[in-house]
């Protein structure tokens, strides 16, 4: 077995033996000596150290954590600063970094993608920030290279904000978690539990770290096991992986629901930071000699084979082995899953055009970004196709690599890799996000592509299904691309091919960075921002006010609702700093009625709402001037995917004032509900007792809020004007969760203070 989970907690002593906390293990735990609590020895971990030297909280339970240094995109930044600004930002009190690797082709929209980077530039100027031009670097590449460091913290606006491989404890948060940090305020939250990902054995040639990734990610995703927790990575396994190789791994974590990832540091981590000039930031981390986790997950990197991530999702994993040997059954079942998950009439979404002599044939391939672009990986396909060609022209299958920053391209070039692989038929693109969210090497219609990017959610290769567009992404490795690359694009695992894996030699030249990148940190400029005619504030926001009716806008069944569906990514990147027009985009492909139904609540007569209350009960003080009015959207799972606050500003500004569900997929878009003044509901019942159209009154909710109450009841209005109480359950909220929730956002919050 190459993964196995342990549930039940464990103990890890002397960084060397796992003892699993079963009743058969009782008297060997006790022979140990170990008789404090599990709390005790869960200190002893490398995040619970780390944790704590940034906690500024005196309660080890409830953590108000200050981070190192931050990060952001440019389609993210603008959002973050413009509220940071409302809230009286004087400047940057930690590092800021701005990268510009997302909306960088500015190709679509005219000059307002630019207009970004320009307001980002000024900004940068203005607080003292450090500001990253187009095409030099994608956002995590350039944090592991300039400013990851052993026992650091670093919270980044982006999903994947994971540099656990270098020592440091990362976060992907939405914006306003920034624009806090930007105020000097804390990120805060529950002690988180950690589970230990025990690494042993070695990986096969051909086998690489996203092969390993995926594996991971399929067996803890959909279960829940680790969601909100910190994955620590232990064991004897990890001394045999290349740093490249960890951190290829390591990015990927973030799509296991989990909150940030810590490994043990060695040689290999030292050399990483002597090889970029930054020795100072490295040192050793490890577990005390007796350390709790809460779970374990065990691998034998030795018993991994080559794996693929089948559309529409990373946790929908096979090998290709398997796929090779049972393709018409899995495409029959990947075909039915994916019907039910993009649920667009207009859409003949099939795969089964794609076997050909049994045989399963892709359409182009794409190495890219934070988990792709490596400087190991490039090599290993350099290894791979060199001396061969991609495939032959009347096969028309393509691939594209986006080294993951211009120091990688540069040593590429310089080593004559780079010359070898253009000769071979591939495509050298530059340091871009692009194709982890739809915006580069968009397939044609019902085409087929394979990536070593981070995901592949419906349209996160560039389609429109909503238009009757449909195409599809799986993961892979980049050694199995490769693979499948000289081998006319036939699905093929690197494992089957013979080939002599060398070790380069990677030099790090940072003068591009030198010359290029803006560092005012520490030296703020008196100057103004400049704004493009894109740049929009964010509309004045609504407090809550005593009693709150609700018009349900949609109603979502799929088991999980990602952050791609409540808001698109790829098309909508121009509109992003433009709260309004971006919003005009939520839910279009999922709910494509959702925008218009979110506005009428404004136009529909409120006073014979309130008279529908009288006539369900006495509720003799609720007035006009007392009831909050707006919408809600009903989803079983949703926020699952990536950071992105639109995701919930979108909904705020269109009118939004609750989600309800079963469980939110993941922390940070509860916190971001949270930070838009959005009350994250819980819904409990099997039934669903509202629908579309339906209206939902929420009497006293300010007084619920206010008085920490857990549950409140709350009034279906059916469109049939029949009514059914319910009861909401309402989250436990931090103190500043509270206000921000009784102000109506983030932004009001800070006025108020």
């Amino acid at each position: 077995m190459a993964v196995e989970l342990i549930k039940n907690g464990a103990f890890f002593i002397k960084n060397k033996d796992i003892i699993e906390c079963s009743d058969e293990n009782k008297r060997v735990i006790s022979e140990l000596g170990m008789t404090e609590s599990k709390e005790f020895y869960r200190n002893n971990t490398i995040a619970y150290k780390i944790l704590k030297e940034h906690n500024t909280s005196n309660n080890n339970t409830k953590l108000k954590l200050k981070f190192d240094c931050l990060a952001s995109h440019d389609i993210t930044y603008v959002g973050i600063i413009q509220s940071a600004r409302a809230s009286g930002l004087d400047k940057f009190p930690v590092p800021y970094i701005m990268t510009n690797c997302h909306n960088s082709l500015c190709a679509v929209g005219g000059t307002i993608n630019e207009d970004d980077h320009v307001f980002g530039l000024s900004a940068a100027k203005k607080y003292g920030g450090i500001f990253v031009p187009a095409h030099l670097s994608v956002i995590h590449t350039y944090m592991r290279e300039m400013m990851s460091g052993c026992g650091k913290m670093i919270l980044g606006s982006d999903s994947h904000t994971r540099y656990g491989a270098l020592g440091s404890l990362a976060v992907g948060e939405g914006g306003p978690e920034l624009v806090k940090q930007l105020l000097s305020r804390t990120y805060d939250i529950d002690a988180p539990e950690v589970i230990a990902v025990h690494l042993s054995g070695k990986v096969k040639d051909g086998v690489g770290p996203q092969d390993v990734a995926l594996k991971i990610i399929g067996e803890v995703f959909k279960n829940g096991f680790v969601k909100n927790k910190i994955l620590e990575f232990i064991g004897e396994g990890v001394k045999g992986l290349p740093i490249e190789f960890r951190n290829g791994i390591d990015v990927m974590t973030t799509e296991t629901t989990c909150l940030s990832s810590i490994w043990i540091t060695d040689d290999e981590v030292k050399k990483y930071y002597e090889t970029h000039h930054r020795i100072g930031d490295y040192k050793e981390l490890k577990p005390g000699d007796t350390a709790y986790y809460d779970g374990v997950i065990k691998v034998d990197l030795s018993k991994i084979e080559c794996m693929i991530a089948m559309p529409f999702h990373p946790s929908n994993v096979y090998t290709i082995k398997e796929v090779n040997e049972n393709t018409e059954d899995i495409i029959k079942t990947v075909e039915t899953s994916a019907e039910n998950q993009l649920d667009t009439p207009n859409i003949d979404f099939r795969l089964k055009d794609k076997i050909i002599n049994k045989r399963l044939k892709t359409d182009q391939a794409v190495i890219a970004g934070c988990a792709g672009g490596l400087f190991d990986n490039i090599c290993a396909v350099y290894d791979i196709i060199k001396n061969k060609t991609i495939g032959i022209s009347s096969e028309e299958f393509a691939l594209s690599i986006y080294p993951g920053s211009q120091p990688i391209n540069i040593e590429l070039t310089k080593n004559g890799m780079a010359a070898e692989l253009l000769n071979a038929g591939v495509v050298m693109r530059s340091s871009f996000c692009g194709p982890c969210f739809g915006a580069g090497d968009v397939p044609a219609n019902n085409g087929f592509s394979i990536r070593h990017s981070t995901r592949n959610f419906p349209n996160r290769e560039g389609s429109k299904p909503s238009n009757g567009q449909i195409a599809s992404v799986a993961l892979m490795d980049a050694r199995s691309i490769a693979a499948t690359a000289i081998n006319n694009g036939f699905l093929t695992p690197a494992t089957d091919i013979d080939v002599e894996y060398k070790e380069y030699n990677y030099t790090f030249d940072k003068k591009v960075y030198e010359n290029r990148v803006y560092n005012g940190y520490g030296k703020p400029v008196d100057t103004e921002l400049k704004f493009g005619p894109n740049i929009a504030d964010f509309p004045e926001m609504e407090s809550l006010n005593d009693n709150l009716m609700l018009k349900v806008c949609s109603v979502i069944t799929d088991e999980i609702t990602t952050t791609d569906e409540l808001i698109p990514s790829g098309e909508t990147s121009s509109y992003r700093s433009n709260p309004r027009r971006l919003a005009e985009f939520t839910l279009s492909k999922k709910a494509p009625q959702y925008v218009s139904r979110a506005k009428s609540i404004k136009d529909i007569d409120h006073t014979s709402l309130i008279k529908k209350i009288n006539g369900i009960k006495d509720f003799e003080k609720v007035r006009l001037d007392n009831v909050s009015f707006g919408s809600v959207i009903f989803a079983n799972k949703p926020g699952d995917g990536s950071a992105r606050e639109q995701a919930a500003s979108c909904q705020k500004i269109l009118g939004g004032m609750a989600n309800i569900a079963r469980e939110y997929a993941t922390k940070r878009y509860r916190s971001n509900l949270i930070n838009w003044g959005m009350i994250p509901f819980i819904y409990q019942s099997d039934d669903l007792p509202f629908e579309t159209e339906s209206f939902i009154f929420i009497p006293e909710i300010k007084s619920a809020v206010k008085n920490k109450k857990s549950s409140v009841k709350a009034y279906v209005i059916n469109t049939d004007n029949s009514v059914k109480e319910i009861i909401l359950q309402i989250p436990e909220f931090t103190d500043d969760e509270r206000d921000i929730i009784l102000a109506g956002c983030l932004i009001n919050y800070y006025k108020q203070n």
